[in-house]
Order: structure tokens, then C-alpha cells, then sequence
């Protein structure tokens, strides 16, 4: 994938990035690949071994590996501690982003109590509420729309159709993609005589520095505290953040994973794409949550969790899936026979 008509030796990506070259440092790189993908004039990587067989015929003029795969590799290698971090470091240098021009769109519609640095950028058909504040270097790209008592911290950008509802207030460096909705109300609501009451969502969203998130992810703003993601989290797409969660930094979560109302993930979490955690329950620090698991409990300790019964043939699932509502009455007979 040639993005940028950018040239690196593999010598100066070496130098640049504390790498250990090995093999011929003049190849110039313009541009990244995978394995197999990858031609002449491109850098691809070997991270996960399950594709060490494509390393012996790869077509890429430089490959980073870890320390074991240098003896394997056909090529220049740029031999890294962790061959993925360097990889991202080194595709950054050949990703190529729009110019964002300062100043405000005519077309789009700012509130005469708004405050815009004189550094942003505000696009077509943007809006910006009353009493918000856009700070320097912001981006809100196309169709953004801003309410009240919003901040956008410094240099962090919102794609297109971005919408901040209320009380959110944005870190700096932070990005959003396109079609994400924070602080919209969460999902309150009391029986009364047969009848839903709509608890009002009085709280906000908080945001730190450095965090992402994803295409049509949404946050509810809190019920009277508020919604907090802190530095460094990162969301994919279409995950449901409910109000009052708090996320810990650097935590990491997969697509269609779900959090509902007043859950705490604690720091280095990752949690695996589909997975969902009930509301009010706490999760520890360095916790790994495995695609599609329900959380139904408290996890205290730090580690991998799972749930979920994985693939099988139909003709199997359904004899299973019988066996499951014998499981009770199994394990008293068996818990009787024990006390005889």
C-alpha cells in the first residue's frame, strides 16, 4: 500500500526508531505492506507466527521481525522488542492526512457565546452550541454537531458527524470518528403504577487526554455524576458505553462490546469484541476479557476471563444443549450419592 511518495533507508528507520539493522541498510522504503502483499520498495512485519510461513517468500525489501525470526528472514530486517509497536511507529511515517485549513466554514452555525480558538478548524455545516469552547488546533470536521457547555480540548479532532449532546468535555489529542454520539441521555427510567418515568440524565461526559473513538460508538452521559473515560482509552466502532461508567486509562475495548450504567473497567483492560458487562459491577486492573464473554460478577483478580460455549456442528450443539438442563439434576445425584 503505497499512501506517500516518502523515502526511508532501512539504515535511517533503524536510527530513527532504535532498531537493530540487520542485512543491507540502503533499501528505500516508500511505503508498507503485509507479507504477502508487500513489493519491492515496501516494509512489512512479522508479528503473529501463525504467518511465519509467508516470511520466506516475501517480495518486501525490508521486514521487521522479533529477535527469533532474524535466521528466517529472505530479506532486510529491522529487528524490534516488539515487531508490532515498531511496525505502527514506522506506517505512521507514510500516512498521509488532510490539511485542515483555521478558521470557521460559512456554512457553519457557531453560537455568539461559543469560544473558537483563532487555530481551529470548523467545517461545513458545523454547529457549536452556546457556552462551548473549541480549543487551539481542534478539528470538527463536516456535519459536527457541538450542544452546550461542551469543551474540545486542544488538537484533538472530530471527524464528521460527530455529535457532543451536552456537557461533554473532550481531553486534548482526543479523536472521534465519524457518526460517534456522546452524552446523549442515559438509559434511565422508573416504573410508576404501570408507567415509565424518564429519570433525568444530569451529568456529563468526561473524556481524557490522547483516547479514541470509534465509528457510531455511543456514550451516555451520566444520571448525576458523570460518564469518564480516562487518558488513553480506546474504543472501536459501535460499542454502547452506558451512563456512569467509568473506563480506566490505556484500556482497550473490541467492536459491539457493551458496558451498562455504573460499571468501573479498571486500567490496561481489554475486552474482547461482542463482550458485554452488566451494570454496577467493578472490574480490576489488567483484566483480559475474551470475545463475545459475559461478565455477570465482580472480577477481582487480574486476567483472562471467558464465557460462552464455543463452536460446534449443529448436530452436536443440539445434543448439548439438551444435556444442559440435565445438569442440575446430575449434579444432585451426584452430590447425593457423595453423602451416603
Amino acid at each position: 500500500m503505497n499512501v506517500t511518495a516518502a523515502r526511508y533507508t532501512a539504515a535511517s528507520l533503524a536510527e530513527r526508531f532504535g532498531l537493530r539493522l540487520h542485512g543491507d541498510g540502503d533499501p528505500a522504503i516508500t511505503g508498507v505492506g503485509t507479507l504477502a502483499s508487500a513489493t519491492a520498495g515496501q516494509l512489512s512485519f512479522l508479528a503473529n507466527q501463525r504467518y511465519r510461513g509467508q516470511l520466506a517468500t516475501t517480495t518486501a525489501s525490508v521486514v521487521v521481525v522479533g529477535e527469533d525470526d532474524v535466521v528466517h528472514c529472505p530479506v532486510t530486517a529491522l529487528v524490534a522488542a516488539d515487531p508490532y509497536v515498531a511496525f505502527a511507529r514506522i506506517a505512521a511515517l507514510f500516512e498521509s492526512k488532510p490539511a485542515h485549513i483555521p478558521g470557521i466554514h460559512p456554512t457553519a452555525a457557531v453560537a455568539g457565546d461559543a469560544v473558537v480558538a483563532t487555530s481551529a478548524s470548523i467545517g461545513p455545516h458545523a454547529s457549536i452550541g452556546a457556552r462551548s469552547c473549541i480549543g487551539a488546533g481542534a478539528v470538527i470536521g463536516p456535519g459536527c454537531v457541538i450542544g452546550e457547555d461542551c469543551v474540545v480540548g486542544a488538537d484533538s479532532e472530530l471527524v464528521a458527524r460527530v455529535t457532543l449532546v451536552t456537557r461533554v468535555r473532550l481531553g486534548q489529542r482526543v479523536l472521534i470518528h465519524p457518526g460517534a454520539v456522546i452524552g446523549a441521555d442515559g438509559f434511565g427510567i422508573a416504573m410508576d403504577h404501570g408507567h415509565w418515568i424518564k429519570v433525568p440524565q444530569l451529568g456529563g461526559v468526561r473524556v481524557g487526554d490522547d483516547c479514541e473513538i470509534g465509528a457510531n460508538t455511543t456514550i451516555d452521559r451520566g444520571a448525576l455524576g458523570d460518564t469518564v473515560l480516562e487518558e488513553d482509552v480506546r474504543l472501536d466502532n459501535q460499542i454502547q458505553i452506558g451512563h456512569n461508567v467509568r473506563i480506566g486509562a490505556h484500556t482497550a475495548m473490541a467492536g459491539c462490546s457493551a458496558v451498562a450504567g455504573s460499571a468501573s473497567i479498571g486500567r490496561h483492560c481489554l475486552v474482547g469484541g461482542g463482550a458485554g458487562i452488566l451494570g454496577h459491577l467493578e472490574v480490576c486492573d489488567r483484566v483480559v476479557i475474551t470475545a463475545m464473554t459475559l461478565v455477570t460478577h465482580s472480577i477481582r483478580e487480574p486476567g483472562e476471563y471467558s464465557s460462552g460455549t464455543p463452536l460446534m456442528d449443529n448436530r452436536s450443539w443440539r445434543k448439548s444443549a439438551a444435556r444442559f438442563k440435565q445438569l442440575d439434576s446430575l449434579a444432585r445425584r451426584i452430590n447425593a450419592g457423595d453423602k451416603e
